[in-house]
């Protein structure tokens, strides 16, 4: 039995899926597949379960990842204290959101990569990232979240306000007499997750409640959220700044201007002592500086 195999199981079994395990370790699905056919052969059973919705780990698979994800994360650790700082060639493994990547860290990045520095860009919402960071598969996340994990060290990023917004179509249907908390219960309401992470957030400072309002569609990307709002598919809680050319075409209005507008907070996370690896260090600083002129 081979240390990258039970690297590689444990990388699907975080992820729920071959696909985004391989993409966290930078290797192929099929060397993957095959890293974890061997380990199964090893124990004489099977560990993932293959559906449409991913891997989904088998009661062998569940109790071996209890057993050696502790042992696991302290040997990660340990090689990356050891020889990380000293390996110039392995590129610096970044996470972030589909949005954020696309419209933030992609653009700040750009003259490191120009200048030749290796980077490797894993897709996923937060709270998939960060165990994959802890678990010594990335070197930095870019949350939405704050990192409430021990062992890793943050830093706040940037303020996103956030706004209520729909199409002057769906304004016009929806609102004639005006918008407030209970005519917002009749639009279509558009989400990222179940969960409406960032509607949740609006409603509580605004509202000063959880929310009351019916999910229509849930879109697991903000972009598309937007552009599901422009062509009048119903109203969502975005980020101001993503919505910026929108409001500036008129594509798009803010339902309500709250006296006090709900601000999300970024945050940079990293292992601690990690940034005394100077490229890693050229990253975290690159898009510090970048941020202070997002808006």
């Amino acid at each position: 039995m081979q240390l990258t195999w039970l690297q590689t199981f444990m990388a699907v079994y975080q992820t729920g899926s071959f696909t985004k395990g391989a993409r966290h370790l930078g290797v192929t699905q099929p060397t993957v597949t095959q890293q974890i056919r061997n380990l199964e052969q090893e124990f004489g059973r099977p560990l993932f379960e293959r559906t449409a919705k991913g891997a989904l780990p088998t009661p062998s698979g569940t109790v071996l990842a209890r057993d050696v994800q502790t042992s696991l994360k302290g040997l990660n650790s340990a090689i990356y204290r050891h020889f990380g700082h000293a390996d110039e060639e392995r590129p610096i493994r970044i996470g972030a959101t589909a949005e954020l990547t696309a419209a933030r860290v992609v653009p700040a990045i750009s003259s490191l990569v120009s200048g030749g520095l290796g980077i490797r860009l894993s897709i996923g919402a937060s709270h998939e990232l960060l165990p994959q960071l802890e678990e010594g598969f990335l070197d930095l996340v870019v949350s939405t979240v704050r990192p409430s994990r021990r062992g890793l060290e943050t830093a706040p990023l940037a303020d996103e306000e956030l706004i209520l917004v729909a199409s002057p179509e769906v304004v016009e249907d929806f609102f004639p007499s005006g918008v407030d908390r209970h005519s917002i219960l009749k639009a279509p309401m558009i989400a990222y997750a179940d969960t409406m992470p960032l509607i949740r957030q609006y409603w509580q400072t605004v509202f000063n409640s959880e929310p009351d309002c019916p999910i229509t569609a849930v879109i697991p990307d903000l972009r598309g959220i937007l552009a599901a709002v422009i062509s009048s598919a119903g109203v969502s809680v975005l980020p101001k700044c993503l919505c910026s050319a929108a409001l500036a075409s008129g594509a798009v209005t803010i339902l309500i201007e709250p006296e006090i507008p709900p601000i999300n907070t970024l945050y940079l996370a990293v292992h601690p002592g990690s940034l005394a690896d100077y490229r890693l260090s050229q990253v975290h600083s690159t898009l510090l500086k970048n941020a202070r002129n997002w808006s």
